[in-house]
């Protein structure tokens, strides 16, 4: 992250926001499968506050990653019904590329941190988002309405409630389905903007590019969708997309 940063011109050589009044938009997980997802975290915090004393910005998303590394922390091996294994949300995080590491240093900080984020924004005519589903929806029919209720479910303390709750911030696939530009359309036209933007999605699983060839975000759906994940973690690299 920081050398992509740094190669875009956002960041100095020494990590600091160079970027004067440029806007920044994290798309969510900052952590699992990575060296150090906490240092990420902390690294955008850091940002955040530097951007704003320059007239810039930097806006972070809320992953399924975030939600599943809470829900390890809050609840650890409890059991699940939804999951039906013994190890709980403890082993549902761990499956999916959780770090002892994170969950180790994760501090009040950063927990408040993380459950402040909100699951989507509308910047510029974008509606930015985590996840590539109309599940949002679900939430409510405004961006702060599902904002609001992505918040109340994070203050939840019901096991099987969250289990629900991750499965809604996990989907995907729904504008690469057949008929998946009706319902980008349908999520534009109830949530606003005129593109959606998303990660969560690698490029390389899901839309067939090959590792070496990850260079540029991938516009679809009759070019109302842009999915901007080009899988670090898959040997691809992370992607800084200009949308305006």
């Amino acid at each position: 992250m920081r050398e992509a940063l740094r190669e875009a011109g956002l960041t100095g050589a020494d990590g600091r926001w160079a970027g004067q009044d440029a806007q920044l938009w994290l798309l969510g997980d900052y952590v699992d499968r990575g060296p150090d997802g906490i240092g990420v975290v902390d690294d955008i915090r850091r940002l955040t506050g530097e951007a704003r004393a320059t007239g810039g910005e930097v806006g972070a998303l809320l992953g399924n990653h975030e939600v599943q590394l809470l829900a390890a922390h809050r609840f650890g091996h409890a059991p699940v019904a939804g999951w039906g294994r013994p190890g709980g949300f403890r082993e549902l995080w761990a499956r999916y590329g959780g770090q002892a590491g994170d969950l180790r240093r994760l501090t009040p900080e950063h927990l408040a941190w993380i459950t402040a984020l909100p699951a989507m924004a509308l910047v510029d005519g974008h509606l930015l988002m985590h996840s590539d589903t109309t599940r949002y929806l679900e939430f409510g029919r405004s961006v702060e309405a599902v904002n609001a209720a992505v918040a109340e479910a994070l203050r939840g303390t019901d096991v099987d409630d969250w289990w629900e709750f991750v499965r809604r911030i996990s989907g995907r696939g729904t504008f690469r389905a057949d008929g998946g530009e009706d319902e980008a359309a349908v999520m534009l036209g109830v949530l606003g903007g005129e593109v959606i933007a998303h990660g969560h999605s690698t490029l390389i699983q899901h839309f067939g590019v090959a590792a070496g060839d990850v260079r540029e975000a991938v516009r679809y759906a009759g070019g109302r969708v842009v999915a901007v994940d080009g899988g670090v973690f898959e040997g691809g690299r992370l992607l800084l997309t200009r949308l305006r």
